[in-house]
Parts: C-alpha cells; structure tokens; sequence
C-alpha cells in the first residue's frame, strides 16, 4: 500500500528549522520546484537459492519507507531518507545495500482469497489501512480507499533508487573518515507489478522523540494505490 503526496520545497528533501539537507552530496538543490514524494507499507518475503519462502519466520518482514524525488547528474532518481522494517536479517541487508533501516512494528490490512467482514476486497470502495511505529512511538497511520485498477503501472518503477552505503571508522583521530562512504544505485532485476489499484489517500506523521520523519509531513495528497510486486536484487552500482 502507497501514497503519492507532494509538498513545495526549497531544496530537494530540505529539512525544518535549519537543521541541515536530507540530500546526499552529488543530489541536486533545485530551489522553487515541487517534490513529490511517496510513503509505502510493505509485506515481503526474501528468496535466495535455498527455498526461503518455507522458512517464513526468517523471509517474511514488513516495512514502511519513504521515497522522495530527487536529481543525480541531471536525471531524476528516488532517495530513501527513513525506513523501518521488523526483521533483523531484513535490517542487516538493507543497512549493506545503503538503505537506512531502523527497526519498527508495521502493521497493514490484507486481502484474504475468502472474502468476508474482517477483509476489504479488490473492488471501489475497498479501504486499506496501515501504520508504523518505532520504540513503541506511533510514527505514521495511512488509508487508501480503491476507486479503480491501474492500467498501465509501468510508471510506479521509473526512477532508479539512489542509496548511501555509509560505514564509519571507530579508531580515534580518523572519526571523518569513513571505511565505506559512496553512493549507489540499486539494481532491481525482472520487476512485475500485479493488481495495482489506485485511489484516494491519506497520511498523518507524528511527532516523536529523536525521530525527525515527521518533518517530511505532507501538505496535501496525490494519488494512493495498493497492489503486488516482484523483483530481484543483485548488486549495487557504486557512483562516487
């Protein structure tokens, strides 16, 4: 489940009261241009070579990020500034892969192929809803309500994903120096989108304690949409 918002800005993932860019160095600060941005909720499953799926305790994990529009040499991309997942393997990986994960709770409602009251269906009108919370701190609830399928979803993957693989030095005196410092850009291979519905949304992010996602809160809504995907990760490709 998503939602599309949008939110004028004076740079790219420019955060409140003076506190600094979101931005990683090498993103373009465009001023005085509108950045869309969109908050997902996730239930995965993580497959190898070994059969995962029937191990579901350690493939199954849900996440809530957030993907805002950004610039890299010229061309748009998407930058994950926050994301929360409840599995320590899932954690591990993403930290490897440059996203910035924390663990959380995230909690979404499903479709059951038995349809009945404690279940929406894939039909107009079908409400979804979601939240995610972080050191027991309600952080995010979204709704989206259906109102018709995506005919062609192709553009929900059109921008590469650009992360930063960060890794500091522990060793006094070399503290600014980092072990591993370079922006990357995710390869997803074979991505299938499947019964995608789009429709209205909404959002509300709550001030927390050490916690600054509500910063990105939206000022008003785009489009919301539910459906299934599929991709393989492989590598990353190094930028810097």
């Amino acid at each position: 489940m998503a939602l599309r918002r949008r939110r004028p800005r004076g740079r790219i993932l420019d955060r409140s009261r003076g506190r600094g860019s979101h931005a990683p160095r090498g993103a373009d600060r465009r001023s005085g241009i509108v950045r869309p941005s969109c908050r997902l909720f996730l239930r995965l499953a993580v497959q190898r070579e070994n059969d995962e799926y029937l191990d579901p305790v350690y493939s199954q994990y849900r996440e809530f990020f957030v993907l805002v529009d950004a610039h890299y040499d010229g061309r748009p991309v998407s930058w994950c500034p926050y994301i929360y997942v409840d599995n320590h393997h899932a954690l591990a990986r993403g930290l490897v892969q440059g996203f910035p994960k924390k663990i959380g709770r995230v909690h979404q409602t499903r479709v059951f192929a038995s349809p009945g009251k404690a279940s929406p269906t894939l039909s107009p009108g079908a409400c979804f809803g979601a939240g995610v919370s972080c050191d027991e701190r309600t952080l995010a609830q979204a709704r989206v309500t259906l109102e018709k399928p995506l005919e062609d979803p192709s553009p929900l993957l059109s921008r590469d994903t650009i992360n930063l693989r960060h890794f500091p030095t522990l060793e006094v005196g070399k503290y600014e120096k980092p072990a591993v410092h370079e922006l990357v850009r995710m390869d997803y291979g074979d991505q299938q989108l499947a019964d995608v519905w789009i429709g209205s949304g909404e959002i509300e992010l709550f001030q927390a304690p050490r916690e600054e996602l509500a910063d990105l809160r939206p000022v008003r809504a785009g489009m919301g949409f539910r459906g299934s995907m599929s991709y393989n990760v492989t590598q990353v490709f190094p930028l810097t």
